[in-house]
């Protein structure tokens, strides 16, 4: 779990798969993986996700730290363990969820929004506290539960770009949650994963340099 963390930690990123079909998927983790993003989450809504999952464990899971998103519940969680995840992302504060990871040494992250759902879920052992979605609020409001909430690590997820990536930093994230922003509709559509990586590429960049000044 130390390793976990100190990836997300270090990176920054948090890359988000998620998509309506499970093609392409896989070559997706690997575009994201070559432009430099080593922390990869396959969500659970996407069709056939344990097996992916699992694909990209066997294929790349030596070079990067995956985990599985969208976990509601804790069967699904363990199912995503076994299936190669090394961290779980949740939308929602679930304490079984929680428990589950801690019980077999796997890192949690789940979602909240409101300062009591934040500090809930880092209470109960969440290792960061996913805020979303972030694009509610934005910036401002991840700056004012960080003032009286200083020591939770907040992970906005959600409206996060390479336009609003310096001012989420600015605010207090730990790192950021990419979604839609870096595995576009428009990538998934056309198969474009020369047009992923470079995009990884970018994001690992403006990130180096946010941590660098």
């Amino acid at each position: 779990m130390t390793s976990v963390m100190d990836e997300v930690l270090n990176s920054g990123i948090v890359a988000i798969i998620r998509a309506p079909s499970s093609e392409l998927l896989v070559d997706a983790a690997k575009a994201i993986y070559q432009g430099g993003i080593r922390t990869i989450e396959v969500t659970m809504t996407v069709p056939n996700a344990l097996e992916i999952i699992a694909e990209v464990d066997r294929q790349i899971g030596d070079k990067i730290v995956l985990g599985a998103g969208s976990v509601i519940d804790s069967e699904t969680a363990r199912a995503a363990m076994l299936a190669g995840a090394e961290f779980i992302v949740s939308p929602v504060v679930k304490e079984d969820v929680i428990r589950c990871c801690k019980r077999y040494g796997k890192a949690v992250m789940p979602g909240a929004f409101t300062p009591t759902e934040i500090l809930t879920a880092w209470e109960t052992g969440a290792d960061v506290v996913k805020v979303f979605p972030a694009n509610i609020g934005g910036p401002g409001y991840l700056k004012a539960v960080k003032a009286p909430l200083p020591q939770v690590r907040l992970m906005p997820t959600g409206g996060v770009d390479l336009d609003t990536l310096e001012s989420f930093i600015d605010a207090g994230a730990c790192a950021v949650g990419l979604g839609s922003s870096l595995v576009t509709k428009e990538i998934l559509a056309s198969g474009d994963m020369n047009r992923l990586r470079e995009l990884s590429a970018k994001y690992v960049s403006a990130m180096q340099a946010l941590k660098n000044r």
